[in-house]
């Protein structure tokens, strides 16, 4: 589970990512704090490199069940803010990425850069447990 403030931005690259490079090896889901909409700018620059979330959409934590997932990343910092039983999943990592909202297009390609980085590190960690 990614989960941001408002699963507009960030968690729905990370959801993006996971989904095209983590297939059949992990399932996936994103959501924020409060439910908002996807950024069509976060659209943009994820199909610039192949990767279509035009159907994603921005869904509120409280739609799903701590239980379900075995990881859970905070990419906003919103970490200190989740209920309790999403942080002791048996992964829980804050990855305090910067929110493009607001920016140019090179910040939402460099966010966007940053957030695939960390999905490909934690999709091999995965992996190997």
């Amino acid at each position: 589970m990614f989960v941001c403030k408002k699963n507009s931005r960030r968690s729905q690259m990370a959801e993006g990512f996971a989904r095209t490079l983590g297939d059949g090896k992990i399932a996936v889901n994103s959501s924020g704090l409060e439910s908002s909409f996807v950024d069509p700018t976060t659209v943009q620059v994820m199909s610039e490199i192949g990767i279509d979330i035009s159907h994603q959409t921005s869904k509120p934590l409280n739609n799903f069940k701590a239980e379900d997932y075995d990881a859970v990343i905070s990419l906003c910092g919103c970490g200190v803010n989740l209920p309790e039983e999403w942080v002791i999943r048996d992964m829980f990592e804050d990855w305090q990425l910067e929110d493009p909202e607001g920016q140019d297009i090179e910040t939402f390609r460099r966010v966007r850069d940053e957030v695939k980085e960390r999905v490909v590190k934690l999709i091999e960690s995965l992996s190997q447990s």
